[in-house]
């Protein structure tokens, strides 16, 4: 266990991380629309079974939790900083609530009651815990991902366990992100986050957007929470005008 380092600019937002969520939120954009036009019958695929949504999703959704990690450990570097810390919980909380209610209300049997954004709600408060370490959180996030994979049980089929993972069959839910195996990816990220203060190269740390497009990306990515929460709504409502239903 070593305290972090304090290395690197003052703020603790790095343009160069920025634009990475972006990219990965510009990747969600296109596997929800994709998603969205197999709803409306306009592309016929089952994102569901086919292995490369799957193998997309879990691209895009690694991605998206990596970088939560890292964000974390680089927040609070110094220590909790506890206002912020809730302020952004709080956030993250109320939207996982509004994506349920809107869920049900589209997809009554398949809402979504423990998607990605439970899931980092969830994360961000066990992540306290482990701030402090460095490497362990890498082998525990590897072990973790192990256990969220090959272990089952039918214990955790009963409904008020789902949210943990380590379910014998996929639950019906329109995204279903349990603690294992994927807070596995949260502990790596919060090691890559020591790893970028510690040893990453001063052009990645300092780098600053330049050309339009990495500026609209590393917008999008200090934007995420309010782009994942307006994007589908937009979708669904231009294909339905679209198509005149």
């Amino acid at each position: 266990m070593r305290p972090l380092a304090s290395a690197g600019p003052p703020t603790n937002r790095y343009p160069i991380l920025d634009a990475l969520r972006g990219m990965a939120l510009l990747a969600m954009f296109a596997y929800h629309f994709g998603f969205d036009l197999v709803y409306f019958g306009i592309f016929k695929s089952d994102p569901y079974e086919n292995p490369i949504w799957i193998g997309c999703r879990t691209l895009i959704l690694s991605t998206f939790l990596l970088l939560a990690g890292m964000s974390l450990t680089l927040a609070n570097r110094d220590g909790v900083r506890w206002p912020p810390f809730w302020r952004r919980f709080g956030q993250i909380a109320g939207c996982a609530l509004l994506v349920s209610i809107g869920s049900y209300a589209m997809f009554p049997a398949s809402w979504i009651y423990f998607g990605v954004l439970h899931h980092i709600a969830l994360a961000s408060l066990l992540a306290l815990a482990f701030l402090r370490f460095d490497r362990t959180n890498l082998w525990l996030g590897i072990v973790l991902i192990g256990l969220g994979l090959f272990i089952s049980a039918p214990l955790f089929d009963l409904k008020p366990l789902n949210w943990i993972g380590l379910m014998t069959h996929k639950p019906i839910t329109e995204d279903y992100v349990p603690l294992l195996p994927w807070f596995g990816d949260v502990l790596i990220g919060m090691f890559l986050g020591r790893r970028f203060l510690a040893s990453a190269p001063a052009p990645f740390k300092d780098w600053r957007p330049a050309a339009g497009t990495s500026r609209m990306l590393a917008w999008a990515g200090r934007h995420t929470l309010l782009l994942y929460m307006v994007h589908q709504p937009v979708f669904i409502g231009l294909l339905y005008l679209f198509l005149g239903r």
